[in-house]
């Protein structure tokens, strides 16, 4: 183990996504006598979106808690910076670490930089060039205001590059994969979700995003898709979109459904086995796009939005963009439902050592 001087790097984080994709990092600074602070925006302040998550993979407590909360675009950006500021002036790390494309990750990136802080961004380059999505204005000018950019794939890095952005560009891999490859084998042995899914064979359902669930027509169309698709859907269902599915009128409606089986929001090893069961996945997520690739888990997904900032899922044979129409939905699922192939190729998101390989530049990025 090479030795370094010893400093302090902030981990900021508020989501289910972004504690797992931290998780490695943080694991492997810590392994290497890296003193982390760790940072919880409370943007997921719901314990099945956050804390369950971090209890499963063996994350320390955050060492602050800024409990920012549910709230606007702007406020919960506005509210995050002004809680961090106070933070970060009374701790001084050396650098302040951020992944992905959340308001926590816009509003660390942008109060560290402003601070004099060196920034990092774990996740970096990525781009659906959507406009409709809020996470694309984030990703950019996290990506602008860093220090070190993590890009996760060459196609991310030639984004970074030919966008002429000011920090040092490193292709790292994605420690989604880190993350999966470590804790397979452990949620097969302590998840007992299967016992609650009356479905040997099924399709793995999610849906979250403002765009898709706060729309009736969108939401209510997936609705439908669900009731008459040819294989049984597993959904757990995020306290947003049930909120959404309460308000429309469509709660009760696919509830009663016999084709699907609801379940509260899965904590992380109840979701790699229910991805590890599934017979494909139906999902606006990001991150799954990238979990399917994993090797322990080699999984089709439909991409239930109209753009990706995952082309690598999709050149790779793991995903497609199927829109949020209605039949082209369900077109799609009843073609997948026949084919019913796994993906060959290896992940595009890298070997599992991503963690390691970003803590590394991080610590020879010392003076």
């Amino acid at each position: 183990m090479r030795s370094y001087p010893r400093m302090t790097s902030a981990i900021v984080l508020g989501t289910r996504p972004e504690i797992i994709k931290m998780a490695p990092l943080l694991f492997a600074l810590e392994s290497e006598g890296e003193k982390v602070i760790l940072i919880h925006s409370g943007q997921h302040y719901d314990d099945a979106l956050s804390e369950s998550f971090i209890r499963d993979l063996g994350v320390k407590a955050p060492d602050h808690y800024l409990k920012v909360g549910s709230g606007s675009q702007a406020f919960q950006t506005a509210e995050c910076m002004f809680r961090l500021e106070k933070v970060l002036s009374d701790t001084r790390p050396d650098n302040v670490l951020v992944q992905g494309d959340t308001n926590t990750v816009l509003a660390g990136a942008l109060t560290a930089a402003k601070m004099g802080i060196k920034v990092g961004h774990v996740e970096a380059g990525l781009r659906s060039n959507d406009r409709r999505m809020p996470e694309e204005y984030n990703r950019r000018v996290a990506d602008h205001v860093s220090h070190m950019l993590f890009a996760p794939t060459p196609d991310s890095a030639g984004i970074l590059e030919s966008e002429k952005v000011w920090g040092s560009i490193h292709m790292t891999g994605n420690t989604v994969i880190d993350a999966c490859e470590t804790f397979s084998k452990v949620a097969g042995e302590k998840s007992r979700v299967l016992e609650n899914v009356g479905f040997d064979d099924f399709i793995l359902v999610t849906a979250h995003r403002a765009e898709n669930v706060d729309d009736p027509t969108v939401l209510g169309g997936l609705v439908d898709v669900l009731i008459g698709a040819p294989l049984p859907a597993v959904y757990p269902v995020h306290p947003r979109t049930e909120k959404m599915l309460k308000q429309f009128g469509l709660y009760e409606k696919l509830a009663k459904s016999e084709n699907v089986c609801l379940l509260p929001p899965a904590g992380y090893f109840d979701f790699l086995v229910l991805m590890k069961k599934c017979r494909f996945i139906l999902t606006d997520s990001g991150g799954i796009q990238e979990e399917a690739t994993s090797p322990s888990i080699r999984k089709r997904v439909l991409v239930f939005r109209r753009s990706t900032e995952r082309p690598e899922a999709v050149d790779s044979g793991y995903a497609q963009v199927v829109g949020t129409e209605s039949g082209a939905v369900a077109r799609a699922i009843a073609t997948e439902a026949k084919s019913g192939k796994a993906p060959k190729k290896p992940s595009p998101y890298g070997d599992g050592k991503a963690g390691r390989n970003i803590a590394r530049i991080v610590l020879e990025a010392r003076p």
